[in-house]
């Protein structure tokens, strides 16, 4: 595969890293095998092999290669990483009661709720034992704290997301716990398994973190003003889940009292009827929140590319640029 002939970054990065990837893919497909429970491969490959891009194992493997690791183990991190991820979707489509992921059906709504929480308990503990295999106090540090921090997120989420007292700060602290605490960690710990120095770590983690937040910042913009065939969601979704995300935030923040209790009925008390999407579009439009959201994605990605300057001159370098770029490209 010549890698210059392939448009978009990940994918250049990912023909990069085809070996490493490769090597993740046979590793996870060893570690989720089970002798007793045949369904847990089956739920389990059904999102693995769904076609998702496996952007934060790639994460890892790009920030030890750039740091220059020449070890086994950043395949295991990568495969820990994507465990916790794949994990967090079984759950979050439990809890979100979500139908389709990734433009397939989603494992809850093939086999059931029940196997979904406990294929991804299964995926959790398998992480665990992945991330203890380098040896590295450290990284299980990261790591853990990183699964604990996802945890954290997603149930503040569940009171926040609902409540139109929550604001943007808030709002960041939740999209830092479900989603940029994986990026930030999946590139921190590249860096560690390579001895990297603690400047060159923090970078990894800054960048990790701002990309993190760009990329939730991204998809929440999306659900709004996407392709449903690019993203396999509907446009809506977040609407219809009652989830509180930025362009809201933004439109109840300039909301007059008319706008609030469209609101307040809608995504507090939940009773939506007929064309409320259509009025919370032209809402959104209204106070130009989608524009403000896109602004604020861009910010993000700036900082995430800001990061990376301390770190030495490599290939891969210009490769995660390029990607903080690309996550905003997706809005344009």
């Amino acid at each position: 595969m010549n890698a210059d002939a392939i448009a978009k970054p990940h994918e250049r990065l990912a023909a990069y890293l085809t070996e490493d990837m490769a090597a993740v893919s046979t590793l996870i497909r060893e570690r989720m095998a089970s002798k007793h429970a045949p369904r847990i491969p089956e739920v389990t490959a059904h999102l693995v092999e769904a076609g998702g891009k496996r952007l934060r194992p790639m994460l890892t493997l790009a920030a030890a290669r750039m740091c220059g690791y020449a070890g086994p183990y950043h395949v295991h991190l990568a495969a820990t990483v994507e465990f916790i991820h794949t994990a967090t979707l079984l759950h979050d489509d439990v809890v979100d009661e979500s139908e389709q992921r990734r433009g397939r059906p989603t494992a809850n709504l093939l086999w059931d709720n029940q196997s979904s929480v406990l294929v991804g308990d299964y995926l959790f503990a398998r992480s665990f034992q992945l991330m203890t295999e380098p040896g590295s106090m450290q990284v299980m540090q990261i790591l853990s704290n990183a699964a604990a921090t996802i945890a954290e997120g997603e149930v503040l989420q569940l009171t926040a997301a609902r409540n139109l007292a929550t604001d943007e700060s808030v709002y960041l602290q939740v999209v830092r716990g479900k989603t940029a605490a994986l990026f930030s960690a999946a590139t921190q710990v590249g860096g560690v398994i390579a001895d990297a120095p603690d400047t060159h770590v923090q970078a990894l983690y800054d960048y990790g973190d701002a990309l993190g937040i760009a990329f939730q910042i991204v998809d929440d913009l999306l659900d709004y003003q996407g392709d449903t065939g690019a993203t396999g969601k509907n446009i809506g979704d977040d609407f219809r889940e009652r989830k509180l995300t930025l362009p809201v935030i933004k439109a109840v923040a300039k909301a007059d009292d008319e706008e609030r209790a469209f609101w307040v009925r809608t995504i507090e008390k939940g009773r939506q009827e007929g064309g409320d999407l259509e009025h919370a579009l032209s809402l959104l439009t209204k106070h130009d929140t989608l524009s403000a959201t896109k602004r604020d994605a861009m910010e993000w990605a700036e900082k995430a590319k800001n990061a990376l300057a301390v770190l030495p001159d490599h290939d891969v370098k210009d490769m995660l640029g390029d990607i903080a770029d690309y996550v905003v490209s997706r809005i344009n």
